[in-house]
């Protein structure tokens, strides 16, 4: 596996990840999820936990990394292509989880915003974590 580009790749995943999460999360839809979330499970924006943010949005931006290396992904549509899915299938899994196990989501208007958000997150981040992945020397064919 081509470390260069599995750090690379992360890296910026990892910024793509925060920076759509702050403008489509802590923007866009904060006073929307806000009515369909249960407040009392939610901290202040002031006792947010930077560091773990930090490292879940690198360790997503990781994951897609390492599985378009492992598939081949090489370009900005193919990533695009393979986060969005991969996005997709993994917040529908946790948030019908969660819906069923906790009172995190109020109702499932929020879980159907939590979950096109995440897709539309993991489309922009897996195209730019693809082209990242397609940029460069292409290796020699055996």
């Amino acid at each position: 596996m081509d470390t260069k580009k599995l750090v690379m790749g992360t890296v910026v995943g990892g910024v793509v990840y925060f920076i759509l999460g702050w403008i489509i999360y802590g923007m866009l839809l904060m006073d929307m999820l806000a009515e369909h979330n249960n407040a009392a499970c939610m901290r202040p924006e002031a006792d947010m936990i930077w560091w773990a943010m930090i490292a879940g949005n690198v360790g997503f931006g990781a994951l897609l990394t390492f599985v378009f290396l492992k598939s081949g992904v090489a370009s900005f549509g193919s990533g695009a292509q393979a986060g969005g899915m991969i996005a997709f299938l993994l917040s529908l899994s946790v948030d019908l989880m969660m819906y069923s196990t906790t009172n995190l989501m109020a109702d499932m208007t929020g879980m159907v915003i939590d979950i096109g958000a995440s897709t539309v997150m993991g489309v922009l981040a897996g195209g730019a974590i693809g082209m990242v992945l397609g940029s460069g020397a292409k290796p020699a064919e055996s």
